[in-house]
């Protein structure tokens, strides 16, 4: 008897489950499309290394560029109501990764994605026509760049051409009768010695000595020895080519060296950051960096206050490194181009080719005074001005006016 009941229980659930199933395909079935017969939803992907070493910038920049898709979602949108949907995937540093996810998109019709790590921009360079998959990379790159490709865009330049504005610098404000002496400080990786080859060309073009370069691990524990070897070669100027991660320890131990005030520590933009002024203090005065946006704090340009007001939105607090502002000016570049498309093609025609076409007449587009986006089919390097900026009393300032990069490309 009991066996008996169980089994018409059982038998009563499966009926019901599949019912519950059909009731829901029909549902789905019967659902009334939009008006103009296709969803208007347009997808963006964004990948990068948001877990494993050194993440913490990347996860940065995908909260910067997901708090944007959802401001424009909600205040701007696509035409006629639309949504740009943003998918995102972690490759954890893994260069297999990043490549498996290029090609699924491509497949799938993904029209555009942003991308954060440089040996996935590089290495997908030769794909992006052949598969119909553009990017837009926050890791400008001279390889991804020069010379221009379908489908392959930055949104600031090489390292090498921010470099060679803080080469001008120094020269503008070096007054001994010797060569100032430069070092590039960074990690045995394709993305640190980016600008080693046309920044070294260009810093001996104006007359700066250039010093081989000092490799320390891109997660370093201890550069006693890189120190060691920094001052024995009698460094003026060190720029550290790394992220903040990096750039943090090594000024630690130049410090604990004695070598602040000694040696004019700069670097990559984005290891001018909130972290090196609040854990080295006073030492991180003087730190310059040539930038290509507006430092985090300078909420009186309208980019910088809306991602302030969107980190406390969505976040809670204010939640910044210092250069933010590339998020906002990437995710701003893919939104407007896709808006474009959408004007161009219509919902459910959006593709690869649409969307570049419409970079590459992209011109003076300048999100919210971030920085002013121009693409020509010859030139993918997206805002072209740089400003140095320096460390003073644990504020960082701009020390002149934004000048317009050279363009090195290689011979």
């Amino acid at each position: 008897m009991k066996t008996g009941i169980m089994r018409a229980r059982r038998a009563g659930l499966v009926v019901a489950a599949v019912a519950l199933v059909a009731v829901l395909l029909l549902a789905a079935c019967g659902q009334a499309a939009p008006s103009g017969g296709a969803e208007k939803v347009v997808r963006l992907g964004f990948v990068a290394g948001l877990t494993g070493p050194a993440s913490a910038p990347s996860q940065y920049a995908f909260r910067g560029v997901d708090n944007y898709v959802k401001y424009f979602n909600e205040e701007v949108g696509l035409p006629d109501g639309g949504k740009v949907k943003l998918e995102w995937v972690d490759t954890a540093y893994q260069l297999s990764r990043g490549m498996s996810t290029y090609h699924r998109w491509a497949e799938e019709g993904m029209p555009l994605f942003i991308s954060v790590l440089m040996q996935e921009t590089i290495s997908q360079k030769p794909l992006a026509k052949k598969e119909g998959l553009p990017y837009v990379s926050m890791a400008s790159s001279e390889p991804a760049i020069y010379p221009p490709a379908w489908g392959v865009y930055a949104e600031s330049p090489p390292d090498a051409e921010r470099f060679a504005i803080w080469c001008d610098w120094i020269m503008e404000n070096w007054h001994e009768d010797r060569p100032p002496k430069v070092v590039f400080v960074g990690a045995d990786m394709p993305f640190c010695r980016d600008p080693e080859i046309q920044g070294t060309k260009y810093a001996e073009s104006i007359g700066i000595e250039m010093l081989p370069m000092i490799i320390v691990p891109y997660v370093p524990t201890d550069t006693t020895v890189q120190m060691m070897r920094l001052q024995e070669l009698g460094a003026d100027f060190a720029y550290i080519t790394s992220v903040w991660s990096t750039a943090l320890p090594v000024m630690k131990d130049a410090e604990r060296m004695g070598l602040i005030g000694k040696v004019q520590f700069g670097g990559y933009e984005n290891s001018q950051s909130k972290a090196l002024i609040e854990q080295l203090g006073t030492a991180a005065d003087g730190y310059t960096s040539p930038r290509t946006v507006p430092y985090a704090e300078e909420v009186d340009i309208p980019g910088i206050k809306l991602q302030r007001d969107l980190e406390i939105k969505y976040q809670g607090k204010p939640d910044y490194q210092g250069d933010e502002a590339h998020q906002l000016r990437s995710a701003s570049v893919a939104c407007e181009a896709l808006s474009r498309a959408v004007e161009k093609v219509g919902y459910g025609n959006v593709d690869g080719a649409t969307v570049v076409e419409v970079l590459d007449s992209m011109k003076d587009f300048d999100p919210y005074g971030v920085g002013s986006i121009t693409y020509t089919p010859d030139d993918h390097r997206g805002a072209l001005k740089v400003c140095v900026y320096e460390i003073r009393n644990g504020k960082v300032v701009p020390l002149g006016d934004w000048k317009q990069v050279p363009s090195l490309r290689p011979e």
